[in-house]
């Protein structure tokens, strides 16, 4: 059993947390990814699991199995580092055994699992090669094929993608998420990149200044965001945020005014400012019963999409259209209040 428990784990440096009591389980086999802006604290966790980082406070546990104290090499887990770290003068072959050479395996079955996992990483063609005479991609494999050989009880990734092109980033990520499905491994991946959290994890993990925001499925990430900060962290472009007066159920939104249903209005009651959160693609609903015209100040052209910036009053704004538009062109926005998520105006927290 290879399930990750962290219980109120804490990283301090000279009294400042950098990691604020975390609580996660991460389940047998589940593929998560932590994710969040630099300085959040996401490599900082995996690292405390890897045992390559001290933790101030809390317990972590890898299936049953206790290990604050315990060293990284009998952790019974694989990192794989953002860079490659190859041995350059080394062949393919030599650098995905040398963590089994290091503990003396016999050399048949280094042999048998350096060959086995050439074959599920293509790589079997490139054993007699150097480093330097792969793509990066093919060094990214070559990592993984490094830490599969260990057959661990534990994957950790630490954005191991960041270095490759987008085209190549792609293929990396459909090739990872094949290599977990045929181990069977738990994976916890690190990431700053929300397509590839989006794209790869079982559930996502949202951290923000040391913290966990929410712990979901990407669906319910994305449409039921609990808060501002995940909210605006997800979706490309970020969703749209608008501060919004109440006056008697009515919602002022410079222009135009909404009039909001009982239900909405119930759970907004005492508050006379809230944020409205609508995300771009719901500003062009064709059936959308709020009309507003607004003038475009900056367009980007995505292929067949287009992302078109304006403001709604002091707010900037975007909505993703398929028609083509010029700066300073006026635009009819249509969207309808049942797309609209609202904010506390202060602390940022979903209120309905």
């Amino acid at each position: 059993m290879s399930e990750v428990k962290l219980e109120n784990v804490i990283k301090a440096y000279d009294k400042k947390r950098v990691i604020d009591g975390i609580d996660l389980t991460i389940k047998d086999k589940e593929f998560i990814v932590l994710v969040g802006s630099s300085g959040c604290g996401k490599s900082t966790i995996l690292r405390m699991i890897a045992g390559l980082e001290e933790i101030s406070g809390g317990n972590i546990y890898i299936g049953d199995k206790k290990v604050n104290n315990v060293h990284p090499k009998d952790r019974d887990i694989a990192f794989v580092f953002q860079s490659y770290a190859l041995y350059p003068h080394m062949t393919v072959y030599e650098n995905i055994a040398f963590g089994l050479k290091m503990r003396k395996v016999d050399k048949n079955i280094i042999d048998k699992k350096v060959q086995e996992a050439a074959e599920i990483l293509n790589l079997t063609e490139y054993l007699d090669r150097k480093p330097k005479q792969l793509s990066g991609g093919q060094r990214q494999r070559v990592a993984l094929g490094r830490a599969i050989v260990r057959n661990p009880q534990v994957f950790l990734m630490d954005e191991p993608l960041s270095n490759l092109d987008a085209k190549l980033r792609v293929q990396m990520r459909a090739e990872i998420k094949k290599l977990h499905e045929k181990l069977q491994t738990t994976f916890i991946y690190v990431t700053h990149d929300q397509t590839e959290a989006l794209t790869m994890g079982d559930r996502i993990v949202i951290l923000d200044k040391g913290k966990i925001q929410q712990v979901d499925n990407p669906l319910n990430i994305y449409n039921n965001p609990k808060n501002k900060f995940v909210a605006g962290f997800i979706g490309s472009p970020q969703m749209n945020f608008i501060d919004c007066g109440i006056v008697n159920d009515t919602l002022i939104m410079t222009e135009p005014i909404i009039e909001l249903n009982h239900q909405v209005a119930d759970k907004l009651a005492g508050k006379n400012e809230i944020t409205v959160g609508i995300r771009p693609e719901f500003m062009v609903n064709p059936t959308g019963k709020i009309k507003l015209k607004v003038k475009t100040e900056m367009t980007e052209l995505l292929g067949s999409e287009q992302i078109v910036y304006f403001k709604i009053g002091e707010n900037k704004c975007c909505a993703r259209l398929s028609t083509d538009f010029l700066v300073e062109d006026i635009i009819e926005l249509s969207f309808d209040e049942s797309n609209f998520l609202y904010f506390d105006k202060v602390t940022g927290e979903r209120l309905a």
